[in-house]
């Protein structure tokens, strides 16, 4: 199997070391900084407690029997700076968990480049910077990319990948297959501020927030809604296939309405227009941002509402029916 490293030994470097060990792989988690070498050993004994403390809490909600910790404890090594050499020169894929700090991520790719060898996929872990501006510090960009794991990593099966203007599309494909194999759900995304969940995520936030300060209503009555509603339906189905399940002319008449009567940032983009103009209306036009044309209608909207009532019986919000 692929050798993996970590690179940092901080909160993203601890959730892949798990992530790959509970996958079954090994996976090495490199403190990368030049630091006394009882302080590296702290931090490094630190993050495999840290992961073990994460197992013994999946134990607790039996997700994961006891007796399968101690082997996917083994499967983590840890090392310190003056062991990167080593741990470096034949490593496949290194996961860059550095600080998010411009002159920390480049101050770590210089020396990575120097260590690792050609054939090596770096990606960087980052939150907040583009690809393409990482890739400068690189001196094989076609071998790097980025990939937005959210928190907590070992729960979350979503990792964002952004590859940069000049990453080699077999390293992508590569890359992703790697991640499915472990059990993520991997999804592409341009290198563009905000990725997709962290742009989205904001976009909500600020507009809950928004209505706090309006007194539209109370943070728990907003949080409430979102918990009881908005959240169980988009865990359901993704808000494009939502449009066009209720209907691109819904959400059309919704976003007029409001950039007219609340802010004229509702508007609606370009594409719901010509959707309209079109009659590419959704799920029952038989198209609309996705095409409907060979798909059994009748078991795609069994799956999603059974899937959708599945979720409520587990959070004991199904409608009781009356005796």
């Amino acid at each position: 199997m692929a050798k993996i490293v970590a690179l940092g030994a901080g909160r993203m470097g601890r959730g892949i070391g798990q992530v790959f060990a509970y996958a079954g792989r090994d996976v090495t988690i490199l403190d990368f900084k030049d630091r006394p070498a009882a302080e590296s050993e702290k931090l490094l004994a630190a993050a495999k407690a840290e992961v073990e403390e994460n197992l013994k809490f999946l134990v607790s909600l039996d997700v994961l029997a006891a007796e399968k910790i101690p082997a996917i404890l083994e499967r983590i090594s840890v090392a310190k700076m003056s062991e990167a050499k080593d741990v470096l020169g034949d490593a496949e894929y290194i996961f860059e968990g550095v600080p998010e700090v411009p002159d920390a991520k480049e101050d770590a790719f210089k020396r990575l480049c120097e260590m690792i060898p050609d054939a090596a996929v770096v990606a960087s872990t980052t939150s907040t910077m583009l690809s393409d501006d990482l890739a400068r510090h690189m001196t094989k960009p076609e071998r790097f990319l980025n990939a937005h794991f959210l928190n907590p990593a070992y729960l979350i099966p979503l990792v964002e990948v952004s590859p940069c203007a000049e990453t080699d599309e077999a390293v992508v494909e590569r890359f992703t297959q790697l991640l499915k194999e472990i059990g993520k759900e991997p999804v592409r995304c341009k290198a563009s501020p905000g990725y997709i969940v962290p742009r989205l995520q904001s976009t909500a936030m600020n507009e809950a927030i928004r209505m706090v300060e309006e007194g539209v209503a109370t943070p728990e009555d907003i949080d409430r809604a979102v918990r009881v509603g908005f959240g169980i339906r988009y865990a359901t189905m993704g808000l494009i296939e939502f449009t066009d399940w209720g209907g691109v002319d819904i959400l059309y008449y919704a976003n007029k309405y409001l950039s007219a009567n609340l802010d004229p940032r509702y508007a609606s983009p370009p594409s719901v227009a010509e959707k309209m103009e079109k009659g590419e209306l959704g799920l029952n036009a038989g198209k609309g941002y996705y095409d409907f044309g060979e798909m059994d209608v009748d078991a795609y909207r069994r799956e999603k509402l059974s899937t959708f009532i599945a979720l409520l019986r587990k959070l004991d919000l199904m409608p009781k029916a009356a005796d």
